[in-house]
């Protein structure tokens, strides 16, 4: 039996107690009022991530679990879907089977876009028939983002037997339709019904699109990751819908993790004046109670799931208790290293710097804008000099060469151009690129961008930065975008290339996490995917010359 005395805050009757929690075989079995108990402590339910792809970290979820709970983290709503497009149900299963070995609450969802377009080269396909398969599972939760909204908007028959398979197995639904609103945004939620059947979105950028999605019945994940940050635009609909409201991070990279989780957002939501309630509603009950998680809410018969804070506003996390047990204690994860297997799907060879030629045909040029802090791109024309038949970027006004590699067979790699990045020198390459993860890549010329490129097929995935003068790399050999070292090393080594990538000239906050979504056809505008530039508004091919 343990006893855990402080100041009890639940969240249910909104209220504050002096008492003392009673653990017994992972489980509360009481929670007592004893006004005696004099403490500056606070005990709540521990923090939920409502959405996120554990593989983003580049860490498996065991080691993932050992920097989450130190920020308060005991459960993750967790969308396998990159290691699906990766091994597809072989994947799954490994991130299943690898979160068990951790005390921590990974539920994990059925990802429904493997691949996410068909405008791509993915390294794997989970059909409906594997979608209904995978929803009787009891360690399956629901149906991961339906990021194919134009399947959903035109009835696409293998689209519609998933949704089908969700509503069946009574698991829930997420969504992914970044900018739809109106009549589009309600034939998307409904999904050829009368009610709400895709219930979530965590790709709400704008207040008026969370505004218009929340009125129409579907909740809103308000999410900051590494790149996309939408807390700010979202954070005022938290009071108007307390219960429709939740907290994710999407996608956090190691370095970013090591330094906070949903903690943050609990506490930067509270320095904006929202209603502690309501704060503490969102990061705690509304995912468990959505998604029917068996995560403890700090209750009688509950998991022993909760967190131990010294005050209630800048929420520093004193220790975490997952399923009874201490995981974390002032800082420490008291987590320890697990053994990691080793999974991948790699077949493409070394590549020679004539393979990333741009032939001119033209002059003008479509390009890529990449944003920071957004998955959202947009779209710009450039005039490029040609020499000797090929056409060349732009460096001193910043429109660089852009590849995508196809990292499962040996084809000739997509080139294009993109603006934003900054780099004054050499290139920059990962097989972190959704949602397909084949290699993208980066550079001032093609000399760089081969080196950069073949760092990362040397180790079978990975991130690479060369100059000139200098070649890093970080390998990711679990399924190309996962590491198998220790979490705190990931994170150390994440950091150096990432200030390696700032010396060479990038102003952006995640270049590397910026990078990885400039292939993800499925958010507008213009991106590329390993067979050509993509219009995502228009869902077409679009050629490289205006």
């Amino acid at each position: 039996m343990m006893r855990i005395e402080g100041n009890i805050v639940d969240v249910f009757k909104r209220s504050i107690y002096p008492g003392c929690v009673i653990v017994e075989n992972g489980r509360i079995t009481r929670i007592e009022h004893d006004l005696n108990i004099e403490s500056k402590h606070y005990i709540l339910p521990g923090f939920i991530d409502a959405h996120v792809h554990i593989e983003s970290s580049m860490l498996v979820p065991s080691e993932f679990a050992r920097l989450a709970v130190i920020h308060g983290t005991v459960g993750t709503v967790s969308d396998p879907h990159e290691i699906a497009n990766v091994m597809g149900i072989a994947g799954v299963d490994y991130m299943i089977d690898d979160g068990k070995k951790v005390p921590f609450h990974f539920n994990f969802g059925a990802p429904s876009c493997v691949p996410a377009t068909h405008f791509e080269t993915a390294g794997a396909v989970i059909d409906s028939s594997q979608i209904e398969a995978l929803l009787q599972r009891s360690e399956i939760r629901y149906l991961s983002e339906m990021m194919n909204y134009p399947g959903v908007l035109f009835h696409d028959e293998e689209v519609m037997k998933k949704i089908s398979a969700a509503k069946k197995a009574g698991k829930p639904i997420d969504g992914h339709s970044p900018g739809l609103t109106g009549d589009k945004a309600e034939q998307y939620i409904q999904a050829g019904t009368q009610e709400v059947v895709i219930s979530t979105d965590h790709e709400c950028y704008t207040y008026e699109e969370g505004l218009f999605k929340l009125q129409h019945g579907m909740k809103v994940l308000i999410r900051e990751g590494s790149a996309a940050k939408n807390f700010e635009a979202l954070i005022p609909l938290l009071d108007q819908y307390p219960d429709m409201v939740m907290f994710c991070s999407d996608d956090k990279h190691p370095d970013d993790l090591v330094k906070g989780h949903i903690n943050q957002l609990v506490a930067r939501a509270l320095a904006k004046g929202c209603d502690f309630w309501n704060v503490i509603r969102a990061a705690t009950i509304n995912p468990v109670m959505h998604y029917h998680l068996e995560c403890g809410l700090l209750r009688e018969g509950d998991s022993a799931d909760f967190i131990v804070v010294n005050d209630l506003n800048s929420f520093i996390i004193e220790k975490t208790f997952v399923k009874g047990q201490l995981v974390a204690d002032n800082g420490e994860s008291k987590i320890g290293k697990q053994p990691v297997s080793v999974i991948n799907n790699f077949h493409c060879t070394e590549k020679k710097a004539e393979d990333f030629r741009v032939p001119a045909e033209g002059t003008q040029v479509r390009v890529i804008e990449a944003r920071d802090g957004q998955l959202i791109t947009g779209e710009k024309s450039a005039e490029l000099i040609s020499k000797s038949g090929e056409l060349l970027p732009d460096p001193e006004n910043d429109i660089l060469k852009f590849t995508v590699v196809n990292r499962y067979q040996d084809v000739k790699p997509s080139v294009g151009f993109i603006s934003s990045f900054g780099l004054k020198e050499g290139a920059i390459a990962s097989c972190v690129g959704h949602d397909s993860h084949n290699i993208l890549a980066v550079g001032v010329n093609d000399e760089m961008i081969c080196r950069a490129v073949n760092l990362v097929i040397e180790s079978r995935g990975g991130l690479a930065a060369v100059t000139p003068a200098q070649a890093s790399s970080l390998p990711l050999p679990v399924a190309g975008i996962m590491s198998d070292a220790d979490a705190y090393r990931v994170a150390e080594e994440y950091e150096r290339i990432d200030a390696m990538v700032k010396e060479m000239g990038s102003t952006l906050r995640a270049p590397f996490m910026t990078l990885s979504f400039m292939a993800l056809l499925v958010i507008p505008q213009l991106k590329l995917s390993d067979r050509g530039l993509f219009d995502g508004a228009k869902f077409e091919f679009v050629s490289l010359f205006v």
